[in-house]
């Protein structure tokens, strides 16, 4: 039987682009770079695709290194992506909202070939539930009240 557990975050903004949120007893707050018309107290929300992407492919990475008996001494993650502004922006339609591409950069500090590398990071891709948000779609419902 499936273990289903539900993710909650709220979110409100206290003027300008300023947006705090919690997560769990976390606070993050999200801004928008100065040229951006924010103050940047925080990362974009782009930012945090990416670094929620990071973060759960290096996580993964630990939990499949552990499971495997794999001595990895450290996991590094660099992440870029291409986004057409404009359409974010309103000023082109024909393009998508989202990035175009993610190239993702995994380091892995391990006495392990590039087969093995490739092989584990293949492994830990497959079961980065952030990745596989990003790779397939995803049902979003949006309810006002």
């Amino acid at each position: 039987m499936a273990t289903i557990k539900t993710y909650k975050v709220s979110a409100k903004s206290p003027g300008g682009f300023l947006i705090e949120t919690k997560a769990g007893n976390h606070t993050v707050l999200v801004d928008q770079p100065i040229e951006g018309g924010g103050k940047d107290l925080g990362p974009t929300p782009l930012d945090f695709v990416l670094i929620a992407l990071a973060g759960c492919l290096i996580t993964i990475g630990k939990i499949v290194a552990h499971q495997q008996k794999l001595d990895i001494r450290d996991i590094q993650v660099n992440i870029e992506g291409d986004l057409n502004l404009d359409v974010l922006r309103g000023q082109e339609t024909s393009d998508r909202a989202g990035f175009r591409n993610l190239k993702v950069e995994m380091t892995i500090d391990a006495d392990m070939s590039q087969e093995e590398k490739e092989r584990f990071a293949t492994e830990v891709d497959r079961r980065c539930p952030v990745s596989e948000n990003l790779m397939n779609p995803t049902p979003i419902q949006i309810t006002v009240r």
